[in-house]
């Protein structure tokens, strides 16, 4: 087995393991909408995806004001929860993760899902024991600060310099980029990949093969 380069891979999760992209950008609209708001393109709701719920609605929707964002919120965890069944992995991701786990990797989720939302989703058959941690921006720092990985990195004793962050929005790479720690982006998720240029993404995968192939040969 060739040895490691990374120790401690992070993930994101929303539109890099998990296909929801296009779900999370029509609950923002249809949110905002519900509030009265001017509902986003779907460029602009795409492009708050890795936030922390209220700073993303809040980004995606600056005419509605600050009274009504907890209306906001509620209304978009309602039309995610109405839909949230209709989300299932990107084909490749579960044998990704079970040669990464084969390879003695430390699998992590770096996401801007809440906890609750995180762990009913890591409720699944298929994913127990798959990750051995996971940090969400309630609990932390909204993406791009760098806390959750410094906060995992801190959990496993492992240095910056070992670590990977895998994500398909800006947010993660600039927050692997703040954390000191190595990126990959993935462009199937919710960003165009030619913004990933400037955070100095050491690859770009255009497909889960791509980045199984690439992971295999550099992780």
């Amino acid at each position: 087995m060739k040895s490691r380069q990374f120790d401690l891979i992070a993930f994101d999760w929303d539109g890099t393991l998990f296909d929801s992209t296009a779900i999370i950008t029509r609950c923002i609209q249809m949110a905002v909408r519900d509030v009265g708001g001017t509902v986003p393109s779907d460029k602009d709701a795409s492009y708050v995806i890795g936030m922390a719920l209220m700073q993303a609605l809040a980004h995606a929707a600056p005419d509605v004001p600050k009274d009504k964002y907890p209306e906001l919120g509620a209304r978009y965890r309602h039309h995610y929860i109405a839909h949230q069944n209709d989300i299932s992995l990107f084909d490749g991701v579960l044998p990704l993760l079970a040669e990464l786990k084969a390879r003695h990797h430390l699998l992590t989720v770096a996401t801007g899902k809440s906890r609750h939302g995180l762990d009913e989703a890591l409720q699944a058959v298929e994913l127990k024991g798959v990750f051995d941690g996971s940090r969400t921006a309630d609990e932390t720092a909204g993406k791009p600060h760098p806390l959750m990985l410094r906060e995992l990195m801190a959990e496993f004793g492992v240095g910056p310099e070992r670590t990977l962050m895998i994500g398909d929005t800006t947010h993660d790479l600039q927050m692997a980029l703040n954390a000191g720690c190595a990126c990959v982006g993935v462009s199937y998720g919710a960003h165009e990949p030619a913004a990933f240029d400037a955070l100095q993404p050491r690859f770009v995968a255009h497909s889960v093969r791509e980045l199984h192939d690439w992971l295999v040969a550099h992780g």
